[in-house]
């Protein structure tokens, strides 16, 4: 099955189609993958300004401890409402190189992110491990956020 095929499929769902005719069923889901989306970045900001060196005298691993939960809790909420969003227009949206992009993006840094979680108790990795860490977060999820927002232009 081609792309456009699938995607078309998946625009001819119900929830798809109920999503395209209700007015506050789209604004809902939108809501709440903004509220995801805040929850993410809200939790991944801070934790990579204190890997980057900011705030020495706050505990990395109780951060960490917090601030990781918040984030994963905000991916999972984004990504359930993306594709809500992203099954509405998902021709559309599929045809975007912009979209494959933020796709990517959210890819890299979603992988980024698990492979810190589930190696080495991260809190306690070198320090310039941290640092690069901070530095790739603070560049893929903002670039992410950018061209989600840039898609409502194109």
């Amino acid at each position: 099955m081609s792309v456009e095929a699938a995607a078309q499929a998946l625009e001819g769902l119900a929830l798809a189609e109920w999503l395209r005719m209700s007015r506050w069923g789209y604004a809902a889901v939108s809501a709440l993958h903004v509220f995801g989306i805040a929850l993410l970045v809200g939790a991944i900001v801070p934790l990579n300004l204190r890997l980057l060196g900011l705030w020495r005298s706050m505990d990395i691993a109780a951060l960490y401890h917090v601030l990781a939960r918040v984030a994963a809790t905000g991916l999972a909420l984004a990504a359930a409402s993306g594709f809500l969003l992203f099954s509405a227009r998902a021709a559309e949206y599929a045809a975007l190189d912009l979209f494959a992009v933020k796709l990517a993006l959210i890819g890299g840094g979603a992988t980024h992110a698990l492979v810190l979680h589930l190696g080495a108790h991260f809190p306690t990795v070198s320090r310039p491990r941290q640092v690069a860490s901070g530095v790739i977060s603070l560049l893929v999820w903002p670039a992410a956020l950018v061209c989600g927002r840039l898609l409502a232009f194109v």
